[in-house]
């Protein structure tokens, strides 16, 4: 399982994914799930991978091979003209996979199955955030939905939609997002650290701050401790239940 999450702010985009894998509990290992392409000045991408992890490192290795030697039949990411054919490409590079991993079928086999977040902007054109599907459609994020999530979504869901703002800034973004890596991890051991993210600000056209947080981390630790001792104290300060008469 996994955990990752994609934001369209005002100022930008904010991801972040959590860097477990696991084949079973004596299985465990960290891999990478957030990547970037960029050509300064001219654009930036971001994409974030859940699912089969053979099935998403083939699909961002043959999204960088065709980067290296695009074709007309196989074309670059790089090179696409706008955010939406980026994402076209992409769903069709995944799907791709996802059949010859199946021996050909075009049914989508839950065994190779994953999913894509995508990000970016390209210049002259707004930044625009998708989730790919493995039969390689997509949807898009707008005002009414500006977050997307993928794996193990349930347990950091809900301070996401009570606490989101898109006109908060990347730091309070950074904020929410580690208090809903937090909960998801405590509840759940098949996502864990390290986190990665990766913030993009709009018309910069090029990489953000990019950070890796593990267990060390000291700020992490604080906002672990703190979410916990605040749920405490907010608890205790709700009015006390009790029983009717008899």
């Amino acid at each position: 399982m996994t955990y990752c999450v994609g934001m369209i702010l005002d100022r930008g985009l904010v991801f972040m994914t959590d860097t477990r894998t696991n084949a079973g509990v004596d299985n465990i290992s960290i891999f990478r799930k957030l990547f970037t392409w960029e050509q300064p000045g001219e654009r930036f991408l971001v994409m974030a991978t859940a699912g089969n992890l053979a099935t998403t490192q083939a699909v961002v290795s043959m999204l960088d091979e065709r980067n290296r030697t695009p074709a007309e039949r196989n074309p670059s990411i790089l090179e696409a003209p706008s955010m939406f054919q980026v994402a076209r490409i992409a769903g069709r590079t995944l799907r791709e996979v996802v059949r010859d991993s199946a021996g050909g079928s075009e049914a989508a086999d839950p065994t190779f199955s994953a999913t894509l977040m995508l990000g970016g902007q390209i210049a002259g054109m707004p930044p625009r955030l998708f989730m790919i599907y493995p039969e390689g459609n997509f949807v898009e994020a707008s005002a009414d939905t500006p977050f997307f999530q993928l794996g193990e979504t349930k347990y950091g869901r809900p301070i996401i939609l009570r606490t989101f703002d898109p006109a908060m800034s990347f730091e309070d973004a950074a904020k929410l997002l580690l208090v809903s890596f937090d909960s998801t991890i405590k509840a759940n051991l098949s996502v864990g650290l390290p986190l990665d993210l990766q913030i993009y600000e709009t018309d910069a056209l090029k990489a953000g701050r990019a950070l890796r947080i593990d267990q060390s981390d000291g700020y992490y630790q604080t906002i672990s401790t703190g979410w916990g001792a605040a749920l405490r104290q907010a608890f205790q300060s709700l009015p006390d239940f009790s029983f009717p008469a008899d």
